[in-house]
Formats: C-alpha cells, sequence, structure tokens
C-alpha cells in the first residue's frame, strides 16, 4: 500500500499536517518558556501574591498546551486510520477484480509468507492495478 501512488500520497499529506503541527507547537512552547524566564525575572519585584497568580496563569496555559498537542497527535494518528480505510475499501474491489479475472481463490500478503515462487507474486500487477485506478487520497 505505501508504495502505491495513493499510499505515497496519504504518507506525504499526513507528513505536511505533522510538520505544521510541530512548528506551530514549537512557536508555542518557545513563548511559554519566554513567560517563564521573564516571570522568574520579575519574582523579587511582585508581590507574593501576583507571583502566585502568574504562576498558576502560567501552569494552566501549560496544561492547555499538553492537551492540544495530545489532541493534534492524536487527530493525525485518527486521519492516518481513516485515510488506511479508506484506501483499502478502494483496494477490495479492485483485488476482487483481479482475482476473478485471473481465476485465484485467495490473495495473501507478501509478509504473510513464508516460502514461495516468484511466479506466484502478484504484487507488481496489483500494484499497476491500483496506480491506474486511485490516483490519491483526500485527507479530511
Amino acid at each position: 500500500m505505501q508504495d502505491s501512488t495513493a499510499g505515497k500520497s496519504i504518507i506525504t499529506q499526513l507528513k505536511k499536517k505533522r510538520e505544521a503541527s510541530i512548528t506551530k507547537f514549537k512557536k508555542k512552547e518557545k513563548d511559554i518558556f519566554d513567560k517563564e524566564k521573564k516571570l522568574i525575572a520579575q519574582k523579587n519585584i511582585l508581590s507574593k501574591d501576583e507571583f502566585e497568580s502568574k504562576i498558576k496563569e502560567l501552569r494552566i496555559e501549560i496544561s492547555n498546551y499538553q492537551k492540544e498537542r495530545n489532541k493534534t497527535s492524536n487527530n493525525i494518528a485518527k486521519l492516518r486510520i481513516k485515510a488506511s480505510t479508506k484506501l483499502i475499501s478502494k483496494l477490495t474491489p479492485i483485488l476482487e477484480e483481479y482475482s476473478k479475472k485471473n481465476s485465484i481463490r485467495i490473495i495473501i500478503q507478501k509478509k504473510q509468507i513464508v516460502m514461495g515462487t516468484k511466479e506466484d507474486d502478484i504484487t507488481k500487477d496489483i500494484l499497476e492495478l491500483v496506480n491506474q485506478k486511485i490516483k490519491n487520497i483526500k485527507l479530511d
């Protein structure tokens, strides 16, 4: 699946989403770190209550940052699963058609085979068919 055009498209789209989120979170992380430094520098200037209040705000901000980061990570994982499911659902009829056309009763993933002859390997044929019929899968 990863070698197909659609599989590569999925991988590329997920990589872009992951990189965009990493960039976004690095910026937020830097902002929080800068706020922490600034707050530490103001420790002796601020009253104890004001300092405690600002520390509490910073902790809440850190907690929200972590929640948002986890949520984004989970969303990307869900997108990957959803895209794989879409690809498999589009792949199934292609495999059925190929097996009927070539009188094949069973198709097994290559990684599940312990031993077999090269003539039984239909990976290239299937890959060509998939690339012809499924150009890409759009992520939502």
